[in-house]
């Protein structure tokens, strides 16, 4: 028995939903899971997606980065979460080097629906991902698209900084968010942009942004749950918030943080990037 079981049943969240969301003004609230019963505890307070996210490496595996975790472990932990929800929309990460080429990114998504029963995959970055958001949409696979801060990308960026401060990045990375948008990307994830430049591309697009660390003008939220329940490390980014302080319980936790997600009074000013 799970977490949820003796819950009255969700009606649950599909990729069109994502979009509906935006137009209607209504945020998305999201968190990263890896195993059924967590997934039971967020599922039951009403999360909107939840994402395996390769942040498993480095708060689950204990790795110092994202890098080693493989489509093997994705799969695991999407197969886990999917049997503790009842409603939320499992979406997946896609690791390091599984989009390396199109046919690829194509193999590792379809044992990540599949094997896993992810609803969504996500993938970093734009420019050469392009063409693997267009194969992956025209074979029926949905995909997040995943932009500024990416952390797979820390070995060129040099460590977890900032991205878009600058005017050309800014540009860039507006440039890159359209682009996405029209291969065919469902939604998509900023990271670590400034918060006037999230509202910009949240403005410039068609599907849902959701944010982490871009401040409050995103369509929606996601965190990971280990930083939510204050047990991420002791070095903590600046737009994490410990909700277990206020909520009293893993559930108690995420219903502040779905709560504040919604009246959007989270992320706060102290928690965004100028």
């Amino acid at each position: 028995m799970y977490a949820n079981d003796a819950l009255p049943p969700r009606t649950p969240v599909a990729v069109p939903d994502l979009r509906r969301m935006k137009h209607e003004g209504k945020p998305i609230v999201a968190l990263t899971c890896y195993d059924a019963g967590f997934a039971g505890a967020i599922d039951a307070e009403g999360v909107d997606v939840v994402l395996v996210g390769d942040s498993l490496g480095m708060v689950v595996q204990g790795h110092p980065s994202t890098l080693p975790v493989t489509v093997d472990d994705i799969v695991y932990h999407c197969a886990a979460v999917s049997r503790g929800l009842r409603g939320a929309l499992l979406m997946a990460d896609m690791p390091f080097g599984a989009d390396a080429t199109p046919e690829r990114a194509l193999e590792a998504s379809l044992r990540m629906l599949k094997q896993g029963n992810a609803a969504m995959v996500k993938i970093e970055g734009a420019s050469v991902k392009l063409d693997t958001i267009r194969l992956l949409v025209e074979r029926e696979i949905p995909v997040c698209a995943h932009l500024g801060l990416t952390p797979q990308s820390v070995l060129r960026l040099g460590g977890y900084k900032v991205q878009g401060r600058e005017a050309d990045a800014a540009e860039q990375l507006k440039r890159d968010a359209q682009a996405v948008e029209a291969a065919g990307a469902s939604a998509l994830v900023l990271e670590c942009v400034p918060s006037g430049l999230a509202a910009a591309i949240t403005r410039a697009v068609g599907i849902p942004t959701i944010g982490i660390g871009a401040g409050v003008y995103c369509d929606g939220q996601i965190l990971v749950l280990h930083d939510l329940l204050g047990v991420g490390g002791a070095r903590r980014p600046r737009f994490v918030k410990d909700f277990l302080a206020e909520g009293g319980s893993v559930r108690g936790a995420v219903r502040a943080y779905a709560g504040a997600v919604r009246s959007r009074t989270f992320p706060a000013p102290e928690h965004a990037y100028a």
